[in-house]
């Protein structure tokens, strides 16, 4: 049994990933996931992980010591064999396991800006444009979301989907970032363009909304979407984005989240995107992308079907761990571990 730590802080952006990647290697090997979440104090969580890495790391001392009490009594040793991190506030702590445990394999998702020798493996997003011998560049984000996963959860939920016309497609919608803006003009636009897909598709909806879309921004896209043709969940009972993708024909998802994109990519369905306002070069290079790969077209008030190619990095990240726990396991045990803790590599396969 491997014992695996997922290291991030508390935004579900970073989490979802992490745990994209540690279930996908369960999948090939038995696996103990533990989640570690981190909230440094003080000047801490303001600074960039550069400058941390200055002070080294001590076991009971720094970085721990920045961590609230039970944070820090949670990230001690015995350490474990796998450390995921994922977000800046992660990629600290997830270096100082890797100096103190020779036995730990680290690795971090999401460019941290600090030396790759500081962790055994980066994965980012090639839109990022990080090379080296220690990173992988994967297109979009690492997800839980498999065609597999999605049709269970649609399977279960079926009840809550069946009375929306067909094609159904889902719609997920963000908001505001760094990146792009969710005007009142551009949510008017998306409403304009959902509303022509079921006038002139006879679609059906199945809707999420997002903290970032805003409280005028939701009001005015639930006030539009009504009817026995819509869902839009408000947010009582089981979440249904899992279902809706495994029960949708069709996604149309906004431009701002790379997660999402990839999501719907993920779960091998068709994926439309809309446009929001504003937006960044490394957004521009990651659209380009997944329209290059046949992946998404964009969202024009009209519905559009097709077979998208297999689309599945979190696997493909998944394998490249793999091959450094072998070759952790092949090496001299670390400091303070046992024979039997070494063990447990040998599950790897």
């Amino acid at each position: 049994m491997i014992r695996v730590w997922i290291v991030t802080d508390d935004k579900a952006g970073n989490e979802m990933p992490a745990r994209g990647l540690a279930g996908r290697v369960a999948e090939r090997t038995p696996c103990e996931i533990v989640l570690k979440r981190v909230a440094p104090g003080g000047i801490w969580r303001r600074l960039p992980p550069a400058l941390w890495q200055v002070r080294g790391a001590r076991a009971g001392g720094f970085p721990f010591t920045t961590l609230p009490g039970e944070q820090r009594a949670a990230l001690a040793p015995p350490w474990p064999d796998l450390a995921i991190g994922c977000g800046r506030l992660a990629a600290p702590f997830v270096a100082a396991i890797g100096r103190l445990s020779a036995g730990t394999a680290t690795v971090q998702i999401l460019d941290p800006h600090v030396p790759e020798r500081c962790f055994d493996l980066l994965v980012v997003p090639e839109h990022d444009g990080r090379e080296g011998a220690r990173v992988l560049s994967v297109t979009g984000s690492l997800t839980r979301i498999t065609p597999e996963s999605v049709a269970a959860a649609a399977a279960e939920q079926a009840e809550r989907f069946a009375r929306l016309p067909r094609p159904l497609v889902a719609v997920l919608i963000g908001g505001s970032s760094k990146a792009h803006r969710m005007s009142a003009a551009a949510t008017d636009r998306l409403i304009e363009g959902l509303q022509a897909l079921q006038r002139d598709a006879g679609a059906g909806l199945a809707v999420t909304l997002s903290r970032r879309t805003g409280d005028d921004n939701a009001a005015r896209i639930r006030k539009a979407l009504t009817g026995p043709d819509t869902f839009v969940w408000d947010g009582t009972g089981p979440n249904p984005y899992p279902a809706m993708l495994g029960a949708a024909d069709a996604v149309v998802v906004t431009e701002d989240s790379v997660n999402m994109v990839s999501e719907a990519a993920s779960a091998g369905k068709p994926a439309l995107v809309a446009a929001l306002e504003g937006g960044s070069a490394k957004m521009a290079r990651f659209h380009a992308r997944m329209r290059d790969l046949g992946l998404t077209r964009p969202f024009a008030g009209r519905l559009e079907t097709w077979t998208p190619p297999p689309f599945d990095e979190t696997a493909r990240a998944a394998d490249a761990v793999l091959g450094i726990l072998r070759k952790k396991n092949a090496g001299p045990r670390g400091p303070g571990k046992s024979n039997r803790e070494d063990s447990r590599l040998g599950d790897v396969r």
